[in-house]
């Protein structure tokens, strides 16, 4: 697809595959390579989940520092939207997520391993958000997805110190959600993601619109957004197959419609 950035989709999945090495520093042009790899894995109906991989070394050591030393505020004030918004459009992948991650996830990586719904983390990979040592914030997400996924204090002391974590810490304060050893990392993303893939298509897009919304508002209007979602799949083909064949006491046969 693109020059560093390419989705590969096999059975189901589609693999978004960074390949910027030595690190995979997500400069201007992975960015918005990534932007196009999430809408073409938004749009095509033949991938039913995705895995946001680095390969076996690294995930994303973060963004591109020599490409933003030079930059004034008025050059970032007219990027920095762009930068979190093209992040912005993996979270909105309306399909099951996973992040693979090997070596390490800092700054950036960090960042784009936020913005999937699952992080499946190798033993000795390091994950951060390190921008602080260099005067600045994370600007692409971190500071917001961080702290909902976390809980602010612990957010606070990992983007104020600008400290890593190892796997066995990201696992105990829920920033990864499986630590495998670092052979493994890709083929337990496929697992994670894999009961998904025969799943009722528009009740998956609509749990986790319902989920990732109802963060971004007060429990009233999230409970009338759950109940419009809820309603909503009534009309789809799934639904009435999902209870016919509870009734029936068969396995159910989603069509995605």
């Amino acid at each position: 697809m693109g020059e560093f950035v390419r989705l590969e989709t096999r059975d189901g999945i589609g693999t978004i595959r960074l390949e910027r090495p030595p690190m995979n520093a997500l400069n201007t042009q992975v960015q918005e390579e990534l932007r196009a790899a999430a809408t073409a894995a938004t749009a095509d109906a033949d991938v039913r989940a995705v895995i946001v991989y680095g390969g076996e070394k690294v995930f994303a050591a973060g963004a591109d520092i020599k490409e933003m030393a030079d930059m004034s505020y008025v050059d970032m004030a007219q990027r920095a939207a762009d930068l979190s918004s093209a992040l912005g459009a993996i979270a909105r992948i309306p399909k099951p997520v996973v992040a693979a991650i090997t070596g390490y996830a800092l700054g950036g990586g960090c960042e784009l391993a936020l913005a999937c719904d699952w992080r499946v983390v190798a033993a000795d990979a390091k994950l951060g958000q390190p921008e602080i040592k260099l005067g600045i914030i994370p600007g692409a997400g971190g500071t917001q997805r961080l702290a909902r996924l976390v809980g602010p204090a612990r957010a606070k002391d990992l983007i104020m110190s600008g400290r890593m974590v190892d796997a066995e810490e990201a696992l105990r304060i829920g920033l990864a959600d499986r630590v495998v050893p670092a052979a493994e990392v890709y083929d337990a993303a496929v697992a994670l993601v894999k009961p998904y893939l025969t799943g009722p298509v528009q009740a998956l897009r609509a749990a986790k619109l319902a989920v990732d919304g109802g963060l971004d508002m007060d429990l009233t209007s999230g409970l009338a957004w759950e109940s419009q979602l809820f309603a909503a799949l009534f009309a789809t083909d799934d639904r009435r197959e999902g209870m016919d064949a509870f009734v029936a006491k068969r396995k159910p046969d989603f069509t995605g419609r």
